[in-house]
């Protein structure tokens, strides 16, 4: 069966994350340049050849211009050395109906780890320009620890002002690529 190209609608899709801040709040950052490209035999997702995602480190906002330039900072991903986060999917496999798991590899900072994340199906529909597009819905967890972001600081009562946990939410919307 012949390979199937699909790319990202980045105006139909979104890459956040969300961190605790101080504990008691979640503030939430994204990415505004990044690129996906998928391979499928045919228009199956389940028989998916190719997922590589990355994301433009100097594109990072939280609506707050000195915390986006801490993270762009050697302190957290160190823009000017890493420009660039990178997942590789490895494996794309339903759980129930319309829900799966994709695992694979994520680099920040130069150091690879493999994740896994949380993948909801929304369906694949022909738009009004005649494309086709597949929707979906992508949730998981990492350690920002175990990737190099390690800059730590604690508040004189005694509280953590940057959470290890970095969870991650993505609204995709891919479009079939045509000959």
């Amino acid at each position: 069966m012949a390979t199937t190209k699909w790319v990202i609608d980045p105006t139909h899709s979104e890459i956040q994350f969300k961190v605790r801040h101080l504990m008691i709040t979640t503030v939430t950052g994204y990415f505004s340049k990044f690129n996906l490209e998928v391979e499928t035999e045919g228009d199956d997702f389940h028989k998916t050849k190719s997922i590589v995602f990355t994301a433009d480190i100097d594109s990072i906002s939280t609506n707050n211009e000195q915390r986006d330039t801490h993270l762009k900072s050697p302190d957290f991903f160190d823009a000017a050395s890493h420009e660039q986060l990178r997942f590789e999917g490895r494996n794309y496999e339903e759980m129930s109906a319309g829900f799966e798991k994709l695992t694979g590899d994520l680099t920040i900072r130069g150091t690879t780890k493999p994740i896994t994340l949380d993948v909801e199906y929304h369906g694949t529909v022909v738009d009004p320009y005649g494309q086709t597009k597949a929707g979906f819905s992508v949730d998981g967890k990492v350690n920002r620890k175990e990737f190099g972001l390690t800059w730590d600081a604690v508040t004189e009562a005694g509280s953590v002002v940057v959470s290890d946990e970095i969870r991650i939410h993505c609204e995709i919307q891919l479009v079939r690529q045509e000959g």
